[in-house]
């Protein structure tokens, strides 16, 4: 496992462990994994973020903290958050992390990520690049909105 993946699943862990959130001081957490604070900072960047279901709010000085707070959303409400979220563009990578987390979460089959990765594909979309991502969020919004 990448040093990322440890981190990130340590605090999973801890936030499921606790009442759905957890509260971090990013130099102590650094310590810990024996890594750069700067390395903390990306991991709850890209992995702890309102499209993966998680609100992280940060306190500065002496005693300030980084909060991760697991977002609790119904299937319903959790997709149109998604379809809200997505905008007017979407390129394949978020599509894919989007499809990953609704699958993660059991709202989609196996079956029905496969089908809405297809149809998200660059190789599908054979457009030209400034209209591809616009295509693909409205393919993903419908799919989305079809679901519910």
């Amino acid at each position: 496992m990448r040093l990322s993946d440890l981190i990130e699943q340590w605090i999973k862990e801890n936030i499921s462990q606790q009442e759905g959130y957890i509260d971090l001081q990013r130099n102590e957490l650094a310590s810990k994994f024996n890594c750069v604070p700067s390395q903390i900072n990306y991991v709850i960047t890209t992995r702890f973020n309102p499209n993966n279901g998680y609100y992280v709010e940060s306190r500065r000085g002496g005693g300030g903290y980084i909060r991760i707070k697991k977002v609790d959303f119904s299937n319903s409400n959790y997709i149109m958050h998604i379809v809200n979220v997505i905008g007017d563009t979407l390129t394949a990578y978020e599509s894919n992390i989007f499809i990953n987390n609704l699958l993660d979460k059991k709202i989609v089959t196996e079956k029905e990520a496969k089908l809405m990765k297809v149809a998200t594909n660059d190789k599908v979309l054979q457009l030209d690049f400034d209209i591809k991502d616009i295509v693909r969020a409205n393919i993903l919004k419908n799919m989305l909105i079809n679901l519910i």
